[in-house]
């Protein structure tokens, strides 16, 4: 199976001059379409820095290696061409965006990412009926989506926000930067439905978290061990649990 996402000896720092540090250390992955990966890690092994990387965050310079989504040179693009490509990310910490409603915002970046690809905008009715049935999936009232973006929301509205814009905007691969911090059990039970109705042989996701339980809801194919901004291990989704009950230390102590 042809890989959607393939990294290659991928480097990279944060910051400039002195104060840069190189985060993203050689870092290979592949993920096939039709496949969900997940990337487990200690704090400062680099996960938010690989998302904000691929995706084009500015403040981060690619210092060598490869980034390539459905054979294309992503690294080359602005971060609007990635999106446009169909490169999506769910922040850890959503962004409040005050005076933009939030179906006003939704619609904007669906349209945007329908012209760049030369597709025509969505009507105004097949929106309304696509958005109330994706936000009744996820608990979303009417009145939240009229709301300024993440503007009021708890933390788990607007880990529930970002799912629906991801269902909205179906992309071809979506990188979910730990998702589940700071939900309660049952906001951790809508997310995960509304990114598992979105597995398809068409689609690849990678799942980055730093605990073992959003796996229970979320099925990995394959688990990867990131450390020190690279891939130290890579196995099937009981690599989870292994490292749920030694901890990061037992697997890094047998990498090295």
């Amino acid at each position: 199976m042809a890989s959607m996402l393939n990294l290659h000896n991928l480097t990279a720092q944060v910051g400039e001059g002195d104060e840069a540090k190189t985060i993203i250390n050689g870092l290979s992955l592949e993920v096939p379409a039709g496949e969900v990966h997940a990337i487990m890690g200690p704090n400062g092994a680099g996960k938010s820095t690989l998302s904000y990387v691929l995706t084009g965050r500015p403040g981060y310079e690619v210092l060598g290696g490869s980034a390539a989504l459905d054979g294309e040179d992503i690294l080359e693009m602005d971060p609007e061409e990635r999106a446009a490509k169909g490169l999506f990310l769910s922040f850890q910490y959503p962004v409040e965006i005050p005076g933009v409603p939030v179906m006003t915002f939704v619609r904007t970046a669906m349209n945007a990412q329908r012209k760049a690809r030369g597709e025509d905008e969505i009507s105004a009715p097949d929106f309304i009926k696509m958005s109330r049935d994706i936000a009744g999936k996820l608990n979303l009232t009417p009145d939240m989506l009229k709301r300024p973006l993440n503007v009021g929301f708890s933390g788990g509205e607007k880990k529930r926000l970002e799912i629906y814009q991801m269902m909205m905007l179906e992309p071809r691969f979506a990188i979910l930067d730990e998702t589940d911090s700071g939900l309660d059990i049952d906001a951790l039970r809508t997310v995960a439905e509304g990114v598992n109705a979105l597995r398809s042989p068409e689609r690849g996701m990678l799942v980055i978290t730093h605990y073992q339980r959003l796996l229970d809801y979320i099925k990995p194919d394959k688990v990867h061990v990131l450390a020190n901004g690279k891939i130290i291990k890579t196995g099937g989704p009981d690599l989870a649990h292994r490292l749920e009950a030694e901890g990061y230390d037992g697997v890094m102590g047998e990498a090295a």
